[in-house]
């Protein structure tokens, strides 16, 4: 998801224009229109994206509101660009080993899913569009993340997840894995539910969390290409001790429900700070183990961007993060070999962010396998005029971005 440093603050933004059905109409620092076109109804997914969908109404306005987001402090000045770097990577002994792993988040499913852990539950469902699928596995795409909030599969903490949101979540992630690629499941709640911090006071408790995780293994245990997201990008944790004995519970019962073979992404804080994790959340993590007692099947999981905050809410990028990923790949390294997957980054459809994406993604290919691939955000029911969107246009034809940034790098 984005990230935003800004304070809690109130746009309201008015423009004569309208947005075309199916359009953007709304989100965290959208200046278009805000009126959709008759036929259509601004309809609001979250705090940072409302499209225009069919309806009754003849137009309808939205208004904005940022939340606020804290992140580790992130390079203002713009690094040597370079696609040539390269790193020393010590090979692992044991972990994944397979093909590089390069793909795209597919939102949609996630369409309403807020920073606090809560759900505003959207007018209509919006799955992504698994013509993207081949779209994108024909360009050499071999893993596909797809987000989704904890409440849209258990309507309440505890309860059996429901045939409907398998139905329609699986036919997503069954397209993506008869295309032969990865899938990462992606439980995109922040840490929390409806506010509150799983467990600490107040919050869900380990054992719902592991109960989540239970059912949700046991669905997938016969499908080896599965990537278990524990949890997308914690933040603002009161103590990393305490996630990390959450992060033991969820790998426990993924392990006890029958899915033994699969990896597991064990995210950090700091929303998943790539930069953060060797200092804040990592050490922590060095402690949870599999359930025969290695880890080498349990990946980081870690997030960047490339704006001037860190936000991911901006067109322009001011850095390539190259010395960022170096110190977490020597992190890696110096704690047994461990191994990272990039699950969240992106800019803008620029010529900064084309370059310096490239130079991220060069260097993170570089660095297998210790860093095992990345997954750029996003495409999937995103409009393509999202500030990072690399949904492909209606003619087929590529974002500027991805033409510039990631296809050079697909096999």
């Amino acid at each position: 998801m984005f990230k935003s440093l800004t304070a809690i603050l109130l746009l309201a933004v008015t423009v004569s224009a309208q947005a075309p059905e199916w359009g953007q109409c709304g989100g965290i620092g959208w200046s278009g229109a805000t009126t959709c076109a008759s036929g259509s109804v601004c309809t609001y997914s979250n705090p940072y994206y409302s499209q225009c969908l069919p309806g009754t109404a003849s137009s309808t306005s939205t208004t904005t509101t940022t939340t606020s987001k804290s992140t580790t402090t992130s390079s203002t000045s713009k690094t040597t660009t370079s696609t040539s770097t390269t790193t020393s990577s010590t090979p692992t002994s044991s972990g994944y080993s397979g093909a590089f792993l390069q793909g795209v988040n597919l939102s949609g499913f996630d369409f309403g899913a807020n920073t606090d852990g809560s759900y505003t539950v959207p007018k209509g469902l919006s799955p992504p569009p698994t013509s993207q699928i081949g779209h994108f596995s024909g360009e050499g795409v071999n893993i596909y993340r797809v987000p989704f909030p904890w409440a849209l599969a258990q309507s309440s903490l505890g309860a059996t997840i429901s045939s409907q949101f398998f139905s329609e979540y699986d036919a997503v992630v069954n397209v993506a894995l008869q295309a032969g690629a990865y899938v990462i499941v992606d439980v995109h709640n922040y840490a929390r539910w409806n506010g509150a911090i799983i467990g600490e006071s107040g919050g869900p408790t380990n054992a719902q969390f592991a109960n989540l995780w239970s059912q949700l293994a046991a669905h997938y245990a016969s499908q080896p290409k599965i990537i278990f997201g524990v949890m997308n990008e914690p933040h603002d944790l009161t103590s990393v001790t305490d996630w990390a004995t959450s992060v033991q519970a969820a790998v426990t019962a993924i392990r006890a429900a029958g899915a033994t073979s699969q990896l597991i992404l064990i995210p950090g804080s700091s929303w998943a700070s790539a930069q953060a994790l060797p200092t804040e959340a990592g050490p922590a993590l060095l402690n949870v183990k599999d359930h025969d007692g290695t880890v080498s099947k349990l990946i980081f999981d870690v997030h960047k961007y490339l704006d001037s905050d860190n936000s991911g809410t901006h067109a322009d990028c001011v850095t390539d993060n190259v010395p960022v990923f170096q110190t977490l790949v020597s992190w890696l390294q110096e704690n047994g070999n461990r191994q990272a997957l990039l699950s969240e980054t992106g800019g803008g459809n620029t010529a900064s962010c084309e370059t310096d994406l490239l130079s991220q993604l060069t260097y993170v290919k570089s660095a297998y396998p210790t860093m095992i691939g990345y997954s750029i955000w996003a495409a999937g029911s995103f409009a393509t005029s999202y500030v990072l969107s690399v949904t492909p246009n209606a003619d087929g034809s590529d974002q500027p971005l991805w033409v510039d940034a990631v296809k050079p790098l697909l096999a």
